[in-house]
């Protein structure tokens, strides 16, 4: 599908309000064209002629068709508005809808200010051509149309003189739709790029406080701005082309109507009330020229509006859900068999075996960069392996539906994002129809609830964006009751209790063994306390799993883990040693 076969997908819908609005425009066109007829009856028939008697119905019958058209036009505009309107809300509510179905790597390459530049700037180019461009061009091709073609009842000569005009008119108008087209591709790119920066330096502005580098920014942004200003006057440099073109060939007109006409009425060609109708007819003429370069410049940014939007919506998502996906709760068992991960032509995690029974909690811990996180996210078949299988409940999980895969898995992420929303909304984000009591209940056993109450509007306090006004641990104490009034079947901890001191930490270890159900417990952790008591514990090493087992028998193998254990904790008690030979 092109981008404008998809455009007209949209306005299909909309075909009766376009059809009635057309009409009208056709109707409103063809009352123009009265008017100066009767000026020239009033001319030749009134003044000269001496019929007084029909001054008063011509002047009348004027009135009459300036109301009508004052109608119709309102009308007409109200017509176009709401399918402009509708139209758009259409095509956003699409854009959204795919823009939530794209998988990681999509959101990977693609800047946030981008992606909002397309549901607004480029949305609103869409809308002004369906509420505006539409009827004026039509409007205007009409009024020629019908103009010349009343000029031509006039007098043939007449016609054809000014009819000579239009070769030129139609050159610069091809002309400067050549030019136009890449101009506001290049404003569109620009605009994009300014909003995008602009989005991360605000959504950054701690950073850029902390290390002081608002000139820095003040700089970078300068020349986002000034290549955004450079390409506005680009495009503005072809109207100021060719826009001149067309008010001089407009003009022309007047000059021809004037020296021509005049001569003709002296040598009685003509009546001079036909050279009044002629005159009438004029701006009918002239209009649809003086707006020729105008219209170009709104079709060129409707365009290339409609092509990026179309680009973007038309990126099909790797990761997709499968038509008879199957749909279950899950029980909690995972198995990962010889799974491996490659993007952008790096092994990412390879050759990972492990098997989980439900209730079990596994522990997951590693250098940076070792492929724990990538390990869950492949769980959450946030991306799709590149061999190998990951299967829960023993079905592949490929061959699951993703909504339900993913609702029966709670996840604490290892960057917290809050809403700007209550906190009241941000725990119960997963599960909105929940009562208070059960918020309360997640609230407590993620430790959060006494520093909650402590706040002046407790559950009710708005949160800032990405949780703005909070603490790193408070963050992260909401996400995890986040993930735990979901009440899921697997729930994935990831770096959870980074930024809460040990106390805290040992606290919500004691909560989470008190779950009701049996559920499934993936801890991603630095810290061994945090994952001694897994039933198994994976070490990950430049995406390897290098040694797997209990705490116990890892200290025993006296490798990677238990080296850890020395840097956090000291040396290692000697009969924990023994224990493993």
């Amino acid at each position: 599908m092109t981008p404008m076969k998809w455009f007209l997908s949209f306005l299909k819908r909309y075909r009766k309000n376009m059809i009635l609005g057309l009409i009208l425009t056709v109707l409103i066109t063809a009352l123009n064209i009265v008017n100066p007829y009767i000026s020239g009856m009033i001319v030749d028939d009134v003044i000269l002629g001496g019929a007084y008697p029909l001054l008063l119905p011509l002047v009348g019958c004027m009135l009459g068709v300036i109301v009508i058209r004052g109608v119709m036009r309102f009308l007409y505009q109200v017509v176009f508005e709401t399918a402009s309107q509708g139209l758009l809300y259409d095509m956003r509510d699409k854009v959204y809808r795919k823009l939530l179905q794209e998988d990681f790597r999509f959101y990977n390459k693609k800047r946030t200010g981008d992606l909002m530049s397309r549901q607004t700037g480029d949305m609103d180019a869409i809308r002004h051509f369906v509420a505006y461009v539409i009827y004026v061009t039509c409007e205007n091709v009409l009024m020629f149309a019908f103009a010349l073609t009343m000029v031509f009842t006039v007098s043939v000569k007449l016609a054809l003189c000014m009819l000579a005009v239009l070769p030129f008119t139609a050159l610069a108008t091809y002309r400067q739709s050549k030019e136009v087209k890449p101009a506001f591709q290049r404003n569109r790119n620009c605009f994009s790029s300014l909003n995008a920066f602009v989005q991360e330096n605000v959504s950054g502005n701690r950073v850029v406080r902390a290390f002081s580098k608002e000139d820095y920014e003040i700089e970078k942004f300068n020349k986002e701005n000034n290549a955004f200003r450079a390409a506005q006057i680009s495009a503005s440099g072809v109207w100021m082309k060719y826009v001149p073109i067309f008010e001089v060939l407009a003009y022309a007109l007047n000059i021809i109507l004037m020296l021509y006409g005049g001569y003709m009425v002296i040598h009685e060609e003509i009546t001079l009330g036909a050279l009044v109708t002629v005159n009438g007819y004029l701006w009918m003429l002239n209009n649809p020229l003086r707006m020729a370069g105008w219209l170009v410049n709104d079709i060129g940014n409707f365009i290339t509006s409609v092509e990026k939007i179309y680009a973007t919506y038309s990126e099909e998502p790797d990761v997709k859900t499968p038509p008879a996906g199957v749909r279950k709760k899950l029980k909690g068992e995972i198995s990962f068999e010889d799974v491996s991960y490659r993007a952008d032509d790096e092994d990412i995690v390879m050759d990972i075996n492990f098997h989980v029974e439900p209730g079990q909690t596994v522990g997951i811990i590693g250098s940076t960069g070792s492929g724990k996180s990538t390990v869950m996210n492949l769980l959450c078949r946030f991306y799709d392996t590149t061999s190998g299988h990951v299967k829960v409940d023993g079905i592949d999980v490929r061959n699951m539906d993703l909504y339900n895969l993913r609702d029966n898995i709670g996840m604490a992420m290892q960057d917290v994002f809050l809403f700007s929303d209550t906190i009241e909304g941000n725990i119960a984000y997963g599960r909105p129809d929940c009562s208070f009591e059960e918020v309360k209940k997640a609230a407590i056993m993620a430790d959060a609830n006494h520093f909650i109450q402590a706040m002046p509007e407790g559950y009710d306090t708005i949160v800032g964006e990405r949780g703005v006004g909070l603490s790193g641990g408070q963050k992260q104490r909401i996400s995890l009751a986040r993930a735990l009034l979901k009440d899921p079947s697997i729930l994935i901890l990831d770096d959870t209790t980074s930024a809460v001191d040990m106390e805290t930490e040992s606290y919500i270890q004691k909560q989470l063994k008190l779950i009701e159900k049996d559920c499934t417990i993936f801890i991603i952790a630095y810290r061994i306390s945090s994952i001694k008591d897994a039933d198994l514990i994976l070490v990950m090493d430049k995406g390897r799993i290098i040694e797997q087992g209990t705490h116990e028998s890892l200290l025993a193998e006296n490798g990677y883990y238990a080296s850890a254990f020395r840097n956090q904790y000291g040396e290692i008690p000697e009969e924990l040693l023994k224990g493993g030979n």
